[in-house]
């Protein structure tokens, strides 16, 4: 493989005896510049990946000694391969360690300072589809950043991958999240990344706090005669007897159906509530059978408000 020698010099436009403050305002202006949040042109994306990955290297003491150290014989110094994980192994003079995916990183980056690792910077949300909206951390700073989750990955959990500095990062969001939590990922560039939590609004469960709510609409016979029915919960439908003379408003309680607790220990509830559903439609024959009914029953549901 033909790995390409880069200036990170030339990149940031400075000499190379520039000092850490000229190194430091030469990234700030060309990472403005060329953020794909900001800049629409075309091949932005990639030249800000340059940019970071030239500051990585020229703001590290370590990085840059290497660096300025290779000349042109750089080449000697890579006694790279692929390893088990898709990432590299790299020798310098010690014993070789794999590194893993480097993500966004160029292939001379990851042969020459591989083994040094990254210590992040700019991180961007990656959706499904593609890349959301990104946000940025400054160096030493910590990060935030708002997550989207459905009811479904609030009780199971789920996992989402960002891009810092190029590289992947894959955090696991736990179960028991809601509205409002936040999700600390340690060591994320120079400080923390903080991920804000919002629940989507689920079509048929109400949540509160760990408790779920469901209604189960019932037909007029079934109310009154009883029944068993499926419920739908987030672990699946589950069977339920309904008792003869349930009327609208009944609750039901399925014990530890609800959502995890996010510090563990167990799980709410979920209240199955009742709906009677009054038929629409009645037949000439149903229309009979209310009538009879309507004379057999002689008590007035609404006595208590008079």
């Amino acid at each position: 493989m033909t790995v390409e020698y880069k200036d990170y010099y030339k990149t940031l436009g400075v000499a190379r005896d520039a000092d850490d403050r000229t190194i430091k305002q030469a990234y700030r202006r060309l990472a403005r510049k060329h953020h794909p949040d900001v800049s629409k042109a075309k091949g932005s994306a990639d030249r800000f990946k340059e940019i970071n990955e030239a500051y990585e290297v020229l703001s590290d003491q370590e990085k840059r000694q290497r660096y300025d150290s290779l000349g042109p014989d750089w080449q000697r110094y890579a006694q790279a391969g692929a390893g088990p994980s898709g990432g590299f192994r790299v020798h310098f003079g010690g014993s070789a360690r794999d590194l893993g995916d480097l993500g966004g990183f160029s292939d001379f980056f990851r042969t020459i300072f591989g083994d040094l690792g990254v210590r992040g910077g700019d991180v961007f949300t990656e959706q499904k589809a593609g890349r959301g909206p990104g946000f940025r951390s400054a160096r030493g700073e910590d990060a935030q950043a708002a997550v989207e989750v459905s009811l479904e990955e609030a009780f199971r959990g789920s996992a989402r991958t960002f891009s810092v500095d190029g590289r992947r990062l894959e955090v696991k969001i736990p179960a028991g999240v809601d509205t409002g939590s936040r999700v600390r990922v340690p060591g994320v560039g120079n400080g923390d990344l903080y991920l804000q939590v919002t629940v989507r609004p689920h079509p048929l469960f109400e949540r509160k706090g760990n408790d779920l709510y469901v209604e189960l609409p019932l037909t007029v016979p079934e109310a009154a005669l009883g029944t068993e029915v499926r419920v739908p919960t987030l672990k699946g439908s589950v069977s339920m007897k309904i008792p003869p003379e349930s009327s609208s408003g009944k609750t039901f309680r399925l014990p530890g159906y609800g959502i995890p607790h996010l510090k563990g220990g167990g799980a709410g509830d979920q209240y199955v509530k009742i709906k009677v559903v009054v038929p629409s439609g009645v037949t000439a024959r149903e229309r009979q059978l209310f009538e009879e009914l309507r004379r057999l029953r002689t008590e007035n549901p609404r006595s208590h408000l008079q």
